[in-house]
């Protein structure tokens, strides 16, 4: 070669990362933890707004990380930026809105924290949205998916594993 350094577009970056995202609800911990090591995930990345109090004990944070680690080798790290915020989640979940408010409500707290900024798409790659939602029909974990690959160009692909 002419010594020029090869360097992808960002277009071609993009176009090459991976995203998956995971609800723990409906799901034993055998299944849970098959379906991310299948995946090739490696890491999970916890969005829950409160990662330590849940009914399935294998999702709460310390035992989540523990066997997310010892069972399929997988890192694990919460990022409460792309958690909704207590208020819009509780008017939620009491029925005082519905989800096409939630969604509405939620796009605009991710723009105010400019996420698309400060969690870079290489940081994402191979990496699993995880909350709490068996489907991602009506979670926040779809909508930050949608955020951040809209903000990114839109060429992100994201598998939801359920």
């Amino acid at each position: 070669m002419n010594g020029l350094t090869f360097k992808p577009r960002r277009s071609e970056i993009l176009a090459n990362l991976k995203l998956f995202t995971i609800g723990f609800t409906q799901k034993g911990a055998e299944l849970f933890f098959r379906l991310l090591r299948e995946s090739g995930v490696r890491r999970i990345v916890d969005v829950r707004l409160n990662n330590l109090s849940q009914l399935a004990g294998f999702a709460k944070r310390d035992d989540l990380k523990y066997f997310a680690k010892e069972l399929c080798n997988i890192e694990y790290t919460h990022l409460p930026d792309l958690a909704p915020t207590k208020e819009i989640l509780e008017a939620y979940k009491k029925h005082e809105r519905d989800w096409s408010v939630y969604e509405e409500q939620f796009f605009a707290l991710m723009e105010k924290r400019a996420v698309e900024k400060s969690v870079k798409p290489v940081i994402l790659d191979g990496d699993c949205l995880l909350c709490s939602e068996h489907k991602p029909d009506h979670c926040h974990r779809r909508l930050v998916a949608e955020y951040l690959n809209e903000k990114w160009g839109g060429t992100i692909p994201v598998t939801h594993l359920y």
